[in-house]
Protein backbone atom coordinates (compact mmCIF):
# COMPACT_ATOMS: atom_id res chain seq x y z
CA UNK A 1 0.00 0.00 0.00
CA UNK A 2 1.18 3.46 -0.63
CA UNK A 3 2.04 6.08 2.08
CA UNK A 4 0.76 9.21 2.64
CA UNK A 5 2.40 12.09 4.57
CA UNK A 6 -0.19 14.22 7.20
CA UNK A 7 0.00 17.30 9.35
CA UNK A 8 -2.80 17.28 11.42
CA UNK A 9 -4.47 19.21 15.10
CA UNK A 10 -4.41 17.72 18.23
CA UNK A 11 -7.64 18.52 20.53
CA UNK A 12 -5.38 21.34 22.17
CA UNK A 13 -4.26 22.97 18.67
CA UNK A 14 -0.80 21.52 18.91
CA UNK A 15 0.42 20.20 15.39
CA UNK A 16 1.56 17.08 14.74
CA UNK A 17 2.98 15.38 11.52
CA UNK A 18 3.92 12.25 10.29
CA UNK A 19 3.19 9.36 7.56
CA UNK A 20 0.36 6.92 7.57
CA UNK A 21 0.52 3.30 4.96
CA UNK A 22 -2.86 3.59 3.70
CA UNK A 23 -5.23 2.22 0.78
CA UNK A 24 -6.41 5.82 0.09
CA UNK A 25 -6.36 9.42 1.53
CA UNK A 26 -9.82 8.76 2.96
CA UNK A 27 -8.42 5.81 4.86
CA UNK A 28 -5.64 7.56 6.54
CA UNK A 29 -8.32 10.70 7.39
CA UNK A 30 -10.24 7.70 9.14
CA UNK A 31 -7.40 6.67 10.69
CA UNK A 32 -6.23 10.21 12.35
CA UNK A 33 -9.56 10.95 13.19
CA UNK A 34 -9.57 7.28 15.64
CA UNK A 35 -6.57 9.20 17.10
CA UNK A 36 -8.68 12.17 17.67
CA UNK A 37 -6.63 14.19 15.60
CA UNK A 38 -8.13 16.57 12.84
CA UNK A 39 -6.21 16.22 9.24
CA UNK A 40 -5.12 19.59 7.90
CA UNK A 41 -3.01 18.28 5.14
CA UNK A 42 -2.91 14.77 3.19
CA UNK A 43 -0.42 14.09 0.01
CA UNK A 44 0.83 10.91 -1.13
CA UNK A 45 5.12 10.46 0.16
CA UNK A 46 7.66 11.35 -1.70
CA UNK A 47 10.15 8.58 -2.06
CA UNK A 48 12.27 9.06 1.37
CA UNK A 49 16.16 8.13 1.05
CA UNK A 50 17.36 6.42 3.47
CA UNK A 51 20.14 7.86 6.12
CA UNK A 52 23.39 5.98 5.30
CA UNK A 53 26.22 7.78 6.29
CA UNK A 54 29.41 6.07 6.64
CA UNK A 55 29.01 5.70 10.34
CA UNK A 56 25.89 3.55 10.09
CA UNK A 57 27.84 0.83 8.54
CA UNK A 58 29.30 0.14 11.67
CA UNK A 59 26.59 0.03 13.98
CA UNK A 60 26.42 -3.40 15.73
CA UNK A 61 23.48 -5.32 16.20
CA UNK A 62 24.70 -6.14 20.03
CA UNK A 63 24.66 -2.06 20.83
CA UNK A 64 21.65 -1.78 19.46
CA UNK A 65 20.35 -4.27 21.80
CA UNK A 66 21.45 -2.65 24.70
CA UNK A 67 20.29 0.63 23.45
CA UNK A 68 16.76 -0.93 22.57
CA UNK A 69 17.16 -2.37 26.48
CA UNK A 70 17.95 0.66 28.30
CA UNK A 71 15.63 2.84 26.22
CA UNK A 72 13.20 0.44 27.49
CA UNK A 73 13.84 1.10 31.41
CA UNK A 74 14.13 4.37 30.85
CA UNK A 75 10.31 4.88 29.81
CA UNK A 76 9.01 2.48 31.97
CA UNK A 77 10.75 4.75 34.87
CA UNK A 78 8.39 7.49 33.41
CA UNK A 79 11.88 9.18 31.68
CA UNK A 80 10.56 11.04 28.69
CA UNK A 81 11.44 9.91 25.39
CA UNK A 82 13.44 12.86 24.41
CA UNK A 83 15.25 13.20 27.19
CA UNK A 84 15.78 9.14 27.25
CA UNK A 85 17.57 9.25 23.65
CA UNK A 86 19.15 12.45 24.39
CA UNK A 87 20.85 10.34 27.67
CA UNK A 88 21.55 6.99 26.00
CA UNK A 89 23.12 9.18 23.18
CA UNK A 90 25.15 10.85 25.45
CA UNK A 91 26.25 7.19 27.13
CA UNK A 92 26.83 4.59 24.50
CA UNK A 93 30.19 3.42 23.68
CA UNK A 94 29.25 3.47 20.07
CA UNK A 95 30.24 6.42 18.31
CA UNK A 96 28.64 5.26 15.35
CA UNK A 97 25.62 4.47 17.38
CA UNK A 98 25.88 7.86 19.16
CA UNK A 99 25.60 9.53 15.86
CA UNK A 100 22.26 7.49 14.42
CA UNK A 101 20.77 8.45 18.33
CA UNK A 102 21.64 12.30 17.87
CA UNK A 103 19.73 12.19 14.10
CA UNK A 104 16.92 10.31 15.51
CA UNK A 105 16.60 12.80 18.65
CA UNK A 106 16.72 15.81 16.24
CA UNK A 107 13.54 14.08 14.12
CA UNK A 108 11.60 12.87 16.60
CA UNK A 109 12.13 16.33 18.58
CA UNK A 110 10.57 17.45 15.30
CA UNK A 111 7.57 15.68 15.84
CA UNK A 112 8.64 12.74 13.71
CA UNK A 113 7.42 9.64 15.35
CA UNK A 114 10.01 6.84 16.69
CA UNK A 115 9.08 4.23 14.59
CA UNK A 116 9.28 7.15 11.39
CA UNK A 117 12.54 8.46 12.48
CA UNK A 118 13.87 4.71 12.89
CA UNK A 119 12.84 3.69 9.14
CA UNK A 120 15.67 6.57 8.17
CA UNK A 121 18.46 4.08 9.51
CA UNK A 122 17.77 0.87 8.09
CA UNK A 123 21.29 0.22 8.56
CA UNK A 124 20.91 0.52 12.32
CA UNK A 125 17.30 -0.74 13.04
CA UNK A 126 15.84 -3.46 10.97
CA UNK A 127 12.79 -3.71 9.52
CA UNK A 128 11.11 -5.69 11.81
CA UNK A 129 11.98 -3.52 15.32
CA UNK A 130 10.49 -0.44 13.29
CA UNK A 131 7.48 -2.71 12.59
CA UNK A 132 7.34 -3.33 16.39
CA UNK A 133 7.73 -0.02 17.57
CA UNK A 134 5.51 1.34 15.46
CA UNK A 135 2.62 -1.12 17.52
CA UNK A 136 3.86 -0.30 20.92
CA UNK A 137 3.42 3.52 19.78
CA UNK A 138 0.16 3.39 18.58
CA UNK A 139 -1.07 0.80 21.34
CA UNK A 140 1.10 3.19 24.34
CA UNK A 141 3.01 0.22 25.43
CA UNK A 142 6.33 1.42 23.73
CA UNK A 143 8.75 0.18 26.56
CA UNK A 144 7.07 -3.41 26.42
CA UNK A 145 7.65 -3.91 22.77
CA UNK A 146 11.38 -2.31 23.57
CA UNK A 147 11.95 -5.02 25.81
CA UNK A 148 10.62 -7.79 23.44
CA UNK A 149 12.93 -6.13 20.69
CA UNK A 150 15.91 -6.05 22.79
CA UNK A 151 15.69 -9.48 23.66
CA UNK A 152 15.03 -10.74 20.37
CA UNK A 153 17.80 -9.41 18.89
CA UNK A 154 20.18 -10.52 21.57
CA UNK A 155 18.98 -14.09 20.42
CA UNK A 156 19.49 -13.04 17.00
CA UNK A 157 22.89 -12.30 17.95
CA UNK A 158 23.36 -15.23 19.57
CA UNK A 159 21.88 -17.41 17.00
CA UNK A 160 24.01 -16.29 14.56
CA UNK A 161 27.20 -16.86 17.07
CA UNK A 162 26.23 -20.06 16.96
CA UNK A 163 25.73 -21.04 13.39
CA UNK A 164 28.83 -19.10 12.73
CA UNK A 165 31.05 -21.06 14.98
CA UNK A 166 29.31 -24.48 13.72
CA UNK A 167 29.84 -23.73 10.21
CA UNK A 168 33.96 -21.97 10.85
CA UNK A 169 35.26 -25.46 10.63
CA UNK A 170 33.42 -27.21 8.46
CA UNK A 171 33.29 -24.04 5.87
CA UNK A 172 37.18 -23.80 6.18
CA UNK A 173 37.64 -27.38 5.29
CA UNK A 174 35.34 -26.87 2.41
CA UNK A 175 37.07 -23.79 1.19
CA UNK A 176 40.34 -25.10 0.75
CA UNK A 177 38.88 -28.63 -0.52
CA UNK A 178 37.52 -26.40 -2.99
CA UNK A 179 40.33 -24.86 -3.99
CA UNK A 180 42.55 -27.82 -3.70
CA UNK A 181 40.53 -30.24 -5.71
CA UNK A 182 40.08 -27.25 -8.47
CA UNK A 183 43.79 -27.24 -8.34
CA UNK A 184 43.88 -30.75 -9.09
CA UNK A 185 41.10 -31.17 -11.51
CA UNK A 186 42.62 -28.23 -13.93
CA UNK A 187 46.24 -28.57 -13.59
CA UNK A 188 47.11 -32.14 -11.97
CA UNK A 189 44.49 -34.67 -13.50
CA UNK A 190 44.30 -33.45 -17.19
CA UNK A 191 48.65 -35.33 -16.96
CA UNK A 192 46.86 -38.41 -16.27
CA UNK A 193 44.96 -38.60 -19.47
CA UNK A 194 47.66 -40.23 -22.19
CA UNK A 195 47.81 -42.50 -19.33
CA UNK A 196 44.12 -43.70 -19.39
CA UNK A 197 44.02 -43.86 -23.55
CA UNK A 198 44.73 -47.24 -24.44
CA UNK A 199 42.55 -48.55 -21.09
CA UNK A 200 39.71 -45.65 -22.76
CA UNK A 201 40.33 -47.06 -25.84
CA UNK A 202 39.64 -50.83 -25.08
CA UNK A 203 36.26 -49.30 -23.90
CA UNK A 204 37.40 -50.42 -19.58
CA UNK A 205 37.53 -46.86 -18.18
CA UNK A 206 35.20 -46.53 -15.45
CA UNK A 207 32.53 -44.23 -15.48
CA UNK A 208 33.46 -42.10 -12.91
CA UNK A 209 37.63 -41.62 -13.97
CA UNK A 210 35.66 -40.35 -17.72
CA UNK A 211 33.67 -38.00 -16.00
CA UNK A 212 36.72 -36.85 -13.20
CA UNK A 213 38.31 -36.32 -17.00
CA UNK A 214 35.16 -34.79 -18.77
CA UNK A 215 34.75 -32.72 -15.74
CA UNK A 216 38.78 -31.86 -15.87
CA UNK A 217 39.10 -30.77 -19.20
CA UNK A 218 35.74 -28.61 -19.16
CA UNK A 219 37.25 -26.82 -16.42
CA UNK A 220 40.95 -26.21 -18.13
CA UNK A 221 38.95 -24.95 -21.37
CA UNK A 222 36.29 -23.01 -19.79
CA UNK A 223 37.11 -21.90 -16.35
CA UNK A 224 37.31 -18.22 -17.11
CA UNK A 225 34.59 -18.58 -18.84
CA UNK A 226 32.64 -20.20 -16.14
CA UNK A 227 33.48 -17.69 -13.64
CA UNK A 228 32.79 -14.75 -15.66
CA UNK A 229 29.10 -16.48 -16.38
CA UNK A 230 28.75 -17.03 -12.41
CA UNK A 231 29.83 -13.20 -11.42
CA UNK A 232 27.13 -12.09 -14.15
CA UNK A 233 24.11 -14.65 -13.13
CA UNK A 234 25.20 -13.16 -9.05
CA UNK A 235 24.55 -9.84 -10.71
CA UNK A 236 21.45 -10.40 -12.29
CA UNK A 237 20.13 -12.15 -9.28
CA UNK A 238 20.78 -9.59 -6.68
CA UNK A 239 19.18 -7.02 -9.44
CA UNK A 240 16.00 -9.76 -9.82
CA UNK A 241 16.04 -10.00 -5.84
CA UNK A 242 15.72 -6.25 -5.09
CA UNK A 243 12.38 -6.26 -7.09
CA UNK A 244 9.15 -6.79 -5.70
CA UNK A 245 8.38 -10.11 -7.41
CA UNK A 246 12.01 -11.28 -6.55
CA UNK A 247 11.62 -9.88 -2.52
CA UNK A 248 8.53 -12.25 -3.37
CA UNK A 249 10.64 -14.94 -4.57
CA UNK A 250 13.02 -14.84 -1.78
CA UNK A 251 10.51 -14.90 1.18
CA UNK A 252 8.74 -18.16 -0.75
CA UNK A 253 12.49 -19.95 -0.93
CA UNK A 254 12.82 -19.09 3.07
CA UNK A 255 9.81 -20.28 3.95
CA UNK A 256 9.73 -23.90 1.96
CA UNK A 257 14.17 -23.95 2.02
CA UNK A 258 14.54 -27.80 3.71
CA UNK A 259 15.59 -27.98 7.54
CA UNK A 260 15.68 -24.20 7.87
CA UNK A 261 12.34 -23.27 6.54
CA UNK A 262 9.99 -24.57 8.89
CA UNK A 263 12.39 -22.92 11.31
CA UNK A 264 12.29 -19.13 9.89
CA UNK A 265 8.23 -20.32 9.21
CA UNK A 266 8.01 -20.59 13.25
CA UNK A 267 9.92 -17.72 13.99
CA UNK A 268 7.75 -15.33 12.07
CA UNK A 269 4.32 -16.63 13.07
CA UNK A 270 5.45 -16.41 16.25
CA UNK A 271 6.46 -12.59 16.21
CA UNK A 272 2.84 -12.10 14.51
CA UNK A 273 1.25 -13.83 17.17
CA UNK A 274 3.09 -12.38 20.18
CA UNK A 275 2.47 -8.49 18.66
CA UNK A 276 -1.03 -8.91 17.75
CA UNK A 277 -2.12 -10.65 20.81
CA UNK A 278 0.12 -7.23 22.76
CA UNK A 279 -1.77 -4.75 20.81
CA UNK A 280 -5.23 -6.46 21.53
CA UNK A 281 -4.69 -7.16 25.44
CA UNK A 282 -4.09 -2.97 25.16
CA UNK A 283 -7.09 -2.47 23.67
CA UNK A 284 -6.00 -1.62 19.78
CA UNK A 285 -9.06 -2.37 17.18
CA UNK A 286 -8.49 -5.70 15.80
CA UNK A 287 -8.01 -4.27 12.09
CA UNK A 288 -5.99 -1.42 13.27
CA UNK A 289 -3.97 -4.18 15.32
CA UNK A 290 -3.45 -6.91 12.37
CA UNK A 291 -2.36 -4.10 10.34
CA UNK A 292 0.48 -3.16 12.65
CA UNK A 293 1.01 -6.62 12.96
CA UNK A 294 1.55 -8.24 9.93
CA UNK A 295 4.74 -6.54 9.19
CA UNK A 296 6.30 -8.12 12.72
CA UNK A 297 6.46 -11.63 10.77
CA UNK A 298 9.28 -10.06 8.31
CA UNK A 299 7.68 -12.06 5.20
CA UNK A 300 5.59 -10.74 2.80
CA UNK A 301 4.10 -13.86 1.96
CA UNK A 302 2.89 -14.26 6.17
CA UNK A 303 1.98 -10.34 5.52
CA UNK A 304 -0.08 -10.94 2.62
CA UNK A 305 -2.05 -14.07 3.96
CA UNK A 306 -2.87 -11.43 7.51
CA UNK A 307 -4.00 -8.85 5.24
CA UNK A 308 -6.34 -11.07 3.17
CA UNK A 309 -7.36 -12.44 6.64
CA UNK A 310 -8.20 -8.57 7.95
CA UNK A 311 -10.26 -7.53 4.99
CA UNK A 312 -12.11 -10.63 5.53
CA UNK A 313 -12.58 -9.47 8.96
CA UNK A 314 -13.85 -5.60 8.02
CA UNK A 315 -16.54 -8.19 5.57
CA UNK A 316 -17.76 -9.62 8.59
CA UNK A 317 -16.13 -12.85 7.45
CA UNK A 318 -13.44 -14.89 9.43
CA UNK A 319 -10.09 -14.21 10.01
CA UNK A 320 -8.59 -18.35 10.03
CA UNK A 321 -10.24 -18.78 6.19
CA UNK A 322 -7.86 -16.61 4.33
CA UNK A 323 -4.95 -17.85 6.93
CA UNK A 324 -5.83 -21.75 6.30
CA UNK A 325 -5.74 -20.89 2.78
CA UNK A 326 -2.28 -19.42 2.42
CA UNK A 327 -0.77 -23.26 3.08
CA UNK A 328 1.75 -21.13 5.45
CA UNK A 329 0.09 -20.95 8.77
CA UNK A 330 0.21 -24.92 10.71
CA UNK A 331 -3.56 -25.95 10.61
CA UNK A 332 -2.97 -26.01 14.59
CA UNK A 333 -2.24 -22.91 14.94
CA UNK A 334 -5.11 -21.72 12.75
CA UNK A 335 -7.58 -24.16 14.85
CA UNK A 336 -6.21 -22.61 17.89
CA UNK A 337 -7.00 -18.49 16.47
CA UNK A 338 -10.29 -20.08 15.70
CA UNK A 339 -11.11 -21.11 18.95
CA UNK A 340 -9.44 -18.02 20.82
CA UNK A 341 -12.40 -16.26 18.68
CA UNK A 342 -15.02 -18.15 19.43
CA UNK A 343 -14.37 -18.08 23.01
CA UNK A 344 -13.28 -14.13 23.13
CA UNK A 345 -9.89 -14.80 24.42
CA UNK A 346 -8.02 -14.41 21.50
CA UNK A 347 -4.95 -12.03 22.63
CA UNK A 348 -4.52 -15.01 25.23
CA UNK A 349 -4.20 -17.71 22.96
CA UNK A 350 -2.20 -15.56 20.52
CA UNK A 351 0.21 -15.03 23.02
CA UNK A 352 0.37 -18.53 24.19
CA UNK A 353 0.99 -19.73 20.29
CA UNK A 354 3.67 -17.09 20.15
CA UNK A 355 5.46 -18.50 23.39
CA UNK A 356 4.87 -22.65 21.78
CA UNK A 357 6.33 -21.43 18.04
CA UNK A 358 9.49 -20.22 19.23
CA UNK A 359 10.23 -22.64 21.82
CA UNK A 360 9.78 -25.04 18.89
CA UNK A 361 11.56 -22.86 16.60
CA UNK A 362 14.57 -22.65 18.81
CA UNK A 363 14.81 -26.40 19.23
CA UNK A 364 14.82 -27.25 15.54
CA UNK A 365 17.45 -24.51 14.94
CA UNK A 366 19.89 -26.56 17.73
CA UNK A 367 19.00 -29.52 16.06
CA UNK A 368 19.62 -27.99 12.59
CA UNK A 369 23.12 -26.42 13.66
CA UNK A 370 24.00 -29.48 15.49
CA UNK A 371 23.77 -31.72 11.98
CA UNK A 372 25.07 -28.95 9.54
CA UNK A 373 28.81 -29.56 10.31
CA UNK A 374 28.88 -33.46 9.70
CA UNK A 375 26.88 -33.00 6.90
CA UNK A 376 29.39 -31.05 5.13
CA UNK A 377 32.35 -32.83 6.14
CA UNK A 378 30.35 -35.90 5.07
CA UNK A 379 29.80 -34.28 1.73
CA UNK A 380 33.61 -33.10 1.90
CA UNK A 381 35.04 -36.63 2.20
CA UNK A 382 32.70 -37.82 -0.34
CA UNK A 383 34.10 -35.25 -2.59
CA UNK A 384 37.52 -36.37 -2.09
CA UNK A 385 36.65 -39.81 -2.12
CA UNK A 386 35.31 -40.13 -5.53
CA UNK A 387 38.55 -38.21 -6.82
CA UNK A 388 40.99 -40.72 -5.43
CA UNK A 389 39.11 -43.66 -6.39
CA UNK A 390 38.60 -42.31 -10.12
CA UNK A 391 42.06 -41.90 -10.60
CA UNK A 392 43.48 -45.33 -8.28
CA UNK A 393 40.59 -47.45 -10.39
CA UNK A 394 42.33 -47.45 -13.99
CA UNK A 395 45.53 -48.38 -12.22
CA UNK A 396 44.25 -51.38 -10.22
CA UNK A 397 42.56 -52.50 -13.28
CA UNK A 398 45.64 -52.19 -15.31
CA UNK A 399 47.72 -53.69 -13.07
CA UNK A 400 45.65 -56.55 -12.25
CA UNK A 401 44.64 -55.62 -8.85
CA UNK A 402 40.74 -55.81 -9.24
CA UNK A 403 41.15 -59.01 -11.55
Amino acid sequence: MPNFDYVALQGSGQEVSGREEAASEQDVSRMLAARDLFPVRIEPAAPRVAFSNWFTRGVRKRHVAVFYSQLSDLLRSGVPLLRALELLGRRTSSQPLQEVLHAVHDQVAEGTPLAEAMTLHPQAFSELAVSMVRAGEEGSFLDQVLKRVAVFTRKQQELKGQVIGALAYPVFLLTMGTIIVTGLLVFFVPKFAPIFERISARGELPWATTALLGFSGFLHDYGILLLVLIGVALFVGARYLATEAGRLRLDHLRLSAYGIGPVMQSLAISRFCRILGTLLTNGVPILRALRIAKDATGNRLLSNAIAAGSENIASGASLTEPLAASGYFPEEVVEMIAVGADSNNLEEVLIEIGDNLERDAQLRLELFVRLLEPVMLFLIAGLILFVVAALLLPIFQSSGVLT
